[in-house]
């Protein structure tokens, strides 16, 4: 029977697709060829799925690629895609009301009213649809608008055919066909999420002044350094998305060739889930990997010549501009000294059972007035002043090229080639390892062009405190001679071309944690780039110190393979441990009487504790004792220099700071508010992580393993404490789209993956938690990319989908 459906399976792809190989192309016909054949209607493709609901995407050119792709997402996602498109479309209020938002996917907007009103103001002045009609490499495409165009078709085909089951959407008049106008939105905001995606309150709120004037008015408020200075380290610290990768050299491996293990931290629930798929083109693309909900191509994964990651990286991806107002209109502001005015957008949202909501938006040359960076630090719109946001990915369709670009690269080079030419990834740095033994690390990103120099000659006093402190630029908006300029090399002005950016090229390991470029080889450090791309000599934290001393480790030891990158991902050692447990079990047993006072100034027995944390195996496995403990007390612990006795050394940086000190401030207070924070719980003080670290799916509590990045867990999970459920009830973000990847002498990459909260968000479906269980259990699946390997899938169901 499995030989015989093996034979249709074969025949039905061969029908489909022997007519349909495209020619190769020469590197003359560029773009042209790679898109020729352009689909008008008709879109069809063979879709494949294989153990865990993965889908094998095969068609004939790239629309029909993206309807394949269009298709599979919303059978695994619909509501989650549909309410994002809500939100592109500025219609929350409409739908939901104007309090609260349910979709933090593509904005940090506290509120529906707010995100519709940014949203719609993006719609209205047809920012997209601009950008769509740029010719590349500024603008997408052929191939990528073609993969667009067709998503959105393969989107709206499965609405068309299906019912939805999802109790999240089901019968909602909220789901509706979208466009390839949409699924661009959609990549824009994505480029934008750390940028003017966390501003979208300070953009939608900011207005000129009364006038008033006398102590506090607007006329005298000025912003807090200080203030401006903690939250930009706030804002764009790693906050809800993280990542580690590595890729090690061919001289570390037991065959020569790379390898390379991708540890992305993203949300488990919301449009920034991954979504697994393979997706292949005869003759011209075949690629496997997680794409972001929502986009076409494949975003993180790997070919049978190269695999890559990406980590989010230090760089601060938007600036700012002082603004000096003109005397006469707080909306008009002096460039050179003379008056600019600023641009009126003036927005309508329609607000479920209530009035439409109309506010006014102001935007200048460099971007929108903000009034404010994050919640507490207030950026004032005075009659003298006001600030103005860059962000050059705020007009940035170009991710998709590039990540085109990786998927049909067969080398390193090719993927540093896909990033110059494209320059287009947002936030985030790139690791690859290939066939050959190569290895990459480049914090290639596109970032407003703020070199030392313009921040030294052009800050304004606000900006010679948080630049240097911070990375974040305040520019004088009233001198043209501060303009951010041109590299030769960048696709478009105020960017850094490629040559600025910091990269590590061959060395037997690169790894990244979501420190600065520095320390991507211990051994090899990167020094000599700009603030804004982050900072080199300074301390790292222990996520980035474990994973070096792990890698440089583990390159010494060679003769590595995919299974040492599957034991480092599920290593869950922690190095806070490493460095404190035992000192930290000492002094508590140090304790006079055993008691330690909590911060409600009640005595506190803690002599139960110095035991179970001096006997703690140092990991956050599921059945580690002691790891929840330690972990509780390691987050009271109040964050200050004198934690170590041995403090940073930049000749030493993986090694130091070491020695725990329990003279710290606040030491003892820590661990009894612990104790009683557990007891109070009914927690044992030695209980099972995994009996109270779980999340709950289809009515099973599943053990989740792993750690917070602030003990320097490389298996990142930052679950939501609830101690009347029972500890940590959710996993808001952590550990999701896993690869651990290698090749070997055929042509098939050596996989295997894992996504961490599964393929479908629907509870219904058989793919909701069946990859979960497999990471509580801290298992794989061993990826199928080859054909034979496809067809000797047990789980093998084929379906050709079409308009």
């Amino acid at each position: 029977m499995r030989t015989r459906l093996r034979q249709l399976v074969v025949s039905a792809v061969a029908l489909f697709t022997a007519s349909t190989v495209l020619p190769s192309a020469t590197a003359a016909d560029g773009d042209r060829a790679s898109g020729q054949h352009p689909s008008h209607g008709g879109l069809s493709a063979v879709i494949r799925y294989t153990e865990y609901g993965i889908p094998h995407i095969v068609a004939k050119d790239y629309a029909n690629l993206g309807f394949g792709a269009g298709w599979a997402q919303a059978a695994d996602q619909v509501c989650v895609l549909a309410d994002g498109f809500v939100t592109l479309r500025g219609e929350r209020s409409r739908w939901f009301g104007a309090e609260g938002i349910t979709d933090f996917s593509l904005s940090s907007a506290r509120g529906n009213l707010s995100s519709d009103l940014y949203f719609r103001g993006v719609r209205e002045t047809r920012t997209v649809e601009k950008l769509l009609a740029e010719p590349a490499p500024v603008g997408p495409s052929r191939k990528a608008r073609e993969m667009m165009r067709g998503w959105a078709a393969g989107y709206n085909a499965w609405l068309k055919q299906n019912q939805i089951t999802d109790p999240a959407c089901k019968d909602a008049s909220w789901v509706t066909p979208v466009t390839e106008l949409d699924v661009a939105a959609r990549g824009l905001a994505i480029a934008a999420i750390a940028g003017e995606g966390r501003f979208v309150d300070a953009i939608t709120t900011a207005q000129p002044p009364t006038g008033v004037t006398g102590s506090g008015s607007p006329a005298s408020r000025a912003a807090d350094a200080t203030a401006v200075t903690g939250a930009a380290d706030d804002l764009w610290g790693t906050g809800d998305m993280g990542s580690n990768a590595v890729a090690f050299r061919g001289d570390t491996t037991a065959n020569g060739r790379g390898l390379l293990l991708g540890n992305p931290h993203y949300p488990w629930q919301g449009g920034r889930r991954f979504w697994q798929s393979q997706q292949t083109i005869p003759g011209r693309l075949d690629v496997s990997g997680g794409s972001l909900l929502g986009t076409p191509a494949i975003s993180i994964g790997f070919n049978s010549h190269v695999a890559w990651s990406h980590t989010v990286s230090t760089g601060v991806p938007a600036n700012f501009h002082q603004l000096t107002l003109d005397p006469a209109d707080p909306t008009a502001y002096l460039v050179d000294g003379k008056p600019e005015k600023m641009t009126k957008r003036t927005v309508t949202v329609a607000v479920k059972d209530g009035a439409p909501v109309t506010r006014t938006q102001w935007r200048t040359r460099y971007g929108p007035v903000v009034n404010a960076l994050g919640a507490q630090a207030p950026l004032p719109w005075t009659t003298t002043t006001a600030y103005a946001l860059h962000d050059p990915n705020a007009t940035n369709l170009r991710f998709a090229d590039t990540s085109l670009g990786f998927g049909e690269a067969r080398s390193t080079d090719d993927v540093l080639d896909s990033l110059a030419e494209h320059q287009g990834v947002p936030w985030v740095n790139t690791l690859a390892a290939d066939r050959a033994g190569h290895t990459l690390f480049t914090q290639s990103q596109v970032l407003p062009r703020i070199t030392d120099e313009l921040a030294e000659r052009c800050s304004t006093a606000l900006g010679r405190t948080t630049y240097p402190a911070s990375g974040v630029a305040v520019l004088d908006g009233s001198r043209g001679d501060c303009a951010l300029g041109r590299d030769t090399d960048a696709v478009r002005p105020g960017i850094f071309g490629p040559a600025r950016m910091p990269k590590l090229k061959d060395t037997p390991y690169v790894e990244n944690s979501n420190e600065s470029a520095w320390l991507a080889n211990a051994e090899s450090p990167i020094t000599g780039y700009e603030r804004i791309f982050g900072t080199y000599g300074t301390q790292a934290g222990l996520r980035t110190r474990g994973g070096l001393k792990d890698v440089a480790a583990m390159a010494e030891r060679g003769d590595l393979t995919v299974r040492d990158l599957q034991g480092q991902q599920f290593a869950n050692r922690v190095p806070a441990g490493d460095l404190a447990a035992e000192d930290v079990a000492r002094a508590c047993a140090a304790l006079p009487g055993g008691t330690a006072t909590g911060s409600d100034g009640k005595a506190v027995d803690v002599s139960d504790a110095c035991g179970v944390i001096g006997a703690w195996d140092r990991a956050m496995d599921t059945d580690s004792r002691g790891a929840l403990l330690f972990d509780r007390f390691w987050r009271k612990l109040p964050s200050s220099p004198q934690l170590w006795k041995v403090p940073f050394s930049a000749a030493d940086p993986v090694r130091t700071p070491n020695t725990f000190n329990p003279e710290v401030p606040g030491f003892a207070t820590a661990l009894a508010d612990t104790v009683t924070e557990l007891r109070a719980a009914g927690i044992p003080l030695d209980a099972k992580l995994g009996d109270h670290q779980f999340v709950v799916r289809g009515g099973e509590r599943v053990p989740i393993p792993g750690g917070a990045g602030r003990l320097g867990v490389w298996n990142v999970i930052e679950p939501t404490w609830n101690a009347a459920s029972g500890g940590y009830t959710e996993v808001p973000f952590g550990s999701s789209h896993l690869q651990a990847v290698g090749w070997d002498d055929s042509r098939c990459p050596v996989a295997r993956t894992l996504l961490t909260y599964s393929q479908s968000s629907n509870p219904n479906s058989p793919h909701y938690r069946d990859q979960t269980r497999l990471f509580s259990e801290e298992q794989w699946v061993t990826s199928r990319f080859c054909e034979q390997d496809i067809l000797n899938s047990p789980r093998l169901r084929v379906i050709r989908v079409s308009e």
